[in-house]
């Protein structure tokens, strides 16, 4: 099936979902699989974890779609992953030693580059900058990362980024304002693992 087009395809995808019709619920997967994946890549590093989560927030979703009721499904959607994702964070706590053992910069959708053809310089700028990138997210609190993650690498407004998190929009911007400030003191902080071109010079503007 193709993409969805317009929010009336996508309710009635939902509707015939209720109903039973497995392919009217692959066609939201199919729709929706890359962001809820690239969601779940950023929270947990792992492509291994990412996928998992991904799979566990469509089948929780599929589960409980009778209590979807109405509004913006992308929303419920983020949120099933959100927790999804917290649900995997909390198991790492409780056996640190299998948590975060991959080498930075493995994902293979972990904040693309420009779509040009790159010369290796810049391929090997990109790739250091992805590292330093995801590092950076990595050391941020999950609430934080996760706020940051859904509007600026997601698009999402403040207003369904609290839908999303069942946050106050006080505490969305407060968190987004404080993940952003810290992801710059942290690029600031290893500046010398950026490219020269995008290394902080210090002036303002």
């Amino acid at each position: 099936m193709t993409a969805m087009e317009t929010r009336s395809d996508e309710s009635e995808l939902i509707a015939r979902a209720r109903k039973g019709e497995l392919d009217a619920f692959n066609a939201l997967v199919e729709h929706f699989q890359t962001p809820i994946y690239n969601l779940c890549l950023r929270m947990l590093r792992s492509p291994q974890a990412a996928e998992d989560a991904t799979q566990e927030a469509f089948i929780s979703a599929y589960r409980r779609l009778d209590s979807f009721r109405g509004g913006v499904f992308r929303s419920w959607l983020f949120r099933i992953a959100s927790n999804a994702c917290y649900d995997e964070l909390r198991r790492r706590k409780a056996r640190p030693a299998l948590s975060l053992n991959e080498p930075a910069g493995s994902g293979d959708t972990q904040f693309d580059a420009p779509d040009r053809a790159p010369t290796p310089e810049d391929r090997a700028e990109n790739a250091e900058l992805r590292a330093t990138l995801q590092q950076a997210l990595d050391r941020l609190p999950a609430d934080q990362r996760l706020a940051l993650v859904l509007c600026d690498v997601q698009g999402m407004d403040y207003a369904e980024i609290a839908e999303v998190t069942r946050a106050s929009l006080g505490t969305v911007k407060s968190r987004i304002n404080r993940a952003r400030t810290k992801m710059r003191a942290l690029l600031l902080e290893r500046g010398e693992l950026l490219p020269s071109v995008k290394r902080p010079t210090g002036e303002r503007t």
